[in-house]
Order: C-alpha cells, then sequence, then structure tokens
C-alpha cells in the first residue's frame, strides 16, 4: 500500500469512527502474522495465542508465517498493511528492538510504523549443543570454544534474528569469531543441530525445552537473568560468571500504524483475558514461557517498552562489532 494510499485509508477509517470499531472482527477472520518459518519458537507461541484469542474473539485467528530477513519480511508486511484491525504482527526482540541498530535501512521504522497493542510473553533463552559436543557446563564450553572455534559453527532462524544477536553477543564476550549459519527459521537450524551439523544454538526455551527433555540435544547454560520455567536445574550464564548476560526474549501484539484506537484497545483486552486464560497459561508454561504481569500488558506500557529495549539492546550489538547490512 503507498503512503497516499494509506493515508487515504486511514482519512476513512477517522470518517467511519466508532461504527467501524463496533463491527469489528464481525467482518471477517484476524491474520497474526509471524515473522519467523513454522516450528519454530515463536510459531509455537504464536499458534498457541491463535487458539486462544479465536474463543476469546468469538472470531478465528489465522497464523501467516512470512520469514525472511531475521523476522523484517514478516514485520514489513504488516507495517504496509491496511490499518482495518484484520491483520496484526506477532512481534519481539528480533523484530522491534535489533533491527533498527542491524540494519542501516531497515524496511520500517519499529515505532512510527506500528500501534502498540499488548505485551504477551516473555521466555528465555538456552545455550544447546550436540549432544556429542564435549562441554558439559559453561566453563568447559568458552574453553572448548577458544580452543575449536575455527571450526566450529552455530545456526540461528536467520540473520538478525534473536538466535543471531545472542550468538553474537556471546561470541564477543569469549573472544572467539565462530561461524555464523543462518536459516530461514529455528526448526530447520534445530534439525540441522540434532543431525551434528551444527555445534549450538542460543535458543529460545518454547522449541528447545522438549528436545532437551528428549536428550535431542544438551543444555548447557540459560541464557537470561532467571533460571526459566521447566529448567530450574540449569544455572544461569549470569550464575556461572558472565555477570549480567542476558539474551531473553519477548513477544507482542502491533498493529499497522493508524489502527483504529478502539480497536487497538479492543484486541489489547482480548490478549490480556486470552493469556489469562487456564488453558493458554498452562500450554505456555509448558514450553517454558511466562506471561507478563497484567500491568505490562496495555498499550501505553508497550509503546514505552518498545523504544527502551532498543535503547537497551543498541550499544551491546553495536559493541560486538557486527556489521548492518
Amino acid at each position: 500500500m503507498t503512503r497516499a494510499l494509506r493515508l487515504s485509508f486511514v482519512a476513512l477509517l477517522l470518517a467511519a469512527g466508532g461504527a467501524f470499531a463496533q463491527d469489528w472482527p464481525a467482518r471477517r477472520a484476524l491474520t497474526m502474522v509471524v515473522p519467523f518459518a513454522a516450528g519454530g519458537p515463536f510459531d509455537t507461541i504464536g499458534r498457541i495465542l491463535a487458539s486462544g484469542l479465536s474463543e476469546t474473539l468469538g472470531q478465528q485467528v489465522i497464523v501467516e508465517n512470512v520469514g525472511g530477513a531475521g523476522g523484517m519480511t514478516g514485520a514489513s508486511r504488516v507495517a504496509k498493511a491496511a490499518p482495518d484491525g484484520y491483520v496484526f504482527l506477532l512481534g519481539g526482540s528480533a523484530t522491534l528492538a535489533f533491527i533498527p541498530t542491524l540494519y542501516r535501512k531497515p524496511l520500517y521504522d519499529a515505532v512510527a510504523d506500528f500501534a502498540p497493542v499488548a505485551l504477551v510473553a516473555d521466555s528465555a533463552r538456552v545455550l544447546v549443543t550436540r549432544k556429542d559436543l564435549p562441554p558439559n557446563t559453561l566453563a568447559e564450553f568458552i574453553a572448548y570454544a577458544k580452543a575449536n572455534h575455527v571450526k566450529m559453527q552455530y545456526g540461528s532462524a536467520g540473520g538478525g534474528s534473536g538466535s543471531h544477536v545472542c550468538a553474537i553477543l556471546l561470541d564477543s564476550v569469549m573472544g572467539t569469531r565462530i561461524t555464523h549459519v543462518p536459516y530461514r527459521g529455528s526448526g530447520p537450524a534445530m534439525q540441522d543441530l540434532m543431525a551434528g551439523r551444527l555445534d549450538y544454538i542460543c535458543e529460545q526455551i518454547s522449541t528447545a525445552l522438549p528436545l532437551i527433555q528428549g536428550s535431542k540435544v544438551k543444555a548447557i547454560v540459560t541464557l537470561s537473568l532467571s533460571r526459566a520455567p521447566g529448567l530450574a536445574n540449569l544455572p544461569t550464564a549470569h550464575e556461572q560468571g558472565l555477570a549480567d548476560f542476558d539474551c531473553s526474549a519477548w513477544a507482542a501484539f502491533v498493529y499497522p500504524k493508524g489502527t483504529p484506537e478502539a480497536i487497538v484497545r479492543r484486541l489489547a483486552k482480548a490478549a490480556s483475558d486470552t493469556v489469562d486464560g487456564a488453558s493458554v497459561r498452562a500450554r505456555l508454561e509448558t514450553v517454558g514461557v511466562t506471561i507478563p504481569a497484567p500491568e505490562r500488558r496495555s498499550p501505553e506500557y508497550l509503546a514505552r517498552y518498545i523504544p527502551s529495549e532498543i535503547e537497551k539492546w543498541a550499544g551491546p550489538i553495536k559493541a560486538s562489532g557486527v556489521p548492518a547490512d
């Protein structure tokens, strides 16, 4: 949608006023764009939320996977969509906090091009390795990486993804330069890790947990400040000597800029009600996801949170020396 058409559409929505918002979401199914391939951590979280939202709203919520460019392709699809309340993004740290620093010319402005709706999930990351990699602790892993970094490889969900940026930061603090192998989503990367074609991934717990529990991969350390649900016995990097090392991920709903405020608030309430539901909460906790406190689920909170996260990550990303594309 061109800028002129977009402005005309917004003007039409404003003119329609409350009547349009009052009809929402009765007109058709909603589309939740997940900006990564099926089978990854965001896809897992997205499908749990879509199912719950469908029940809460009484209208179907369809998941559309649009992967590529570390999530930027899918996020751009939403930024350019008609602001009619029927297409929204499951965004997060990669798409809304990392990309503004990683790319010289990102496809969207993470603050100006979206209407914040609600923070819906917090998720730890875990350093997981192939089963036969010798290290079992963080100290052993760092020593092994320093001795073998020339021949090691790590995978990610794509350039600029959370798993990529986390691995970059880990590389930086270890003083190594390990080869990055980007994939189109976490699913295929984890498949290659299980097959022994990669050495490690800094993966979200929602994807890693079942594979850890099934002894398909080896968990080395939690890459968050707190121990993760489902992995209470796995120490954090902070506990094992990397002070304040934190690669936690988060997920949030955002609309295209210009979406009527009444619709934004109705989706925010529906999202909050959904994650408070016993069934959805239990399913999210099963994959290691923490539900944000109610006061962190408002559009106002998210409007403050996204710029603060961009600022928080800008320094570490620049300090790591990763080139912007």
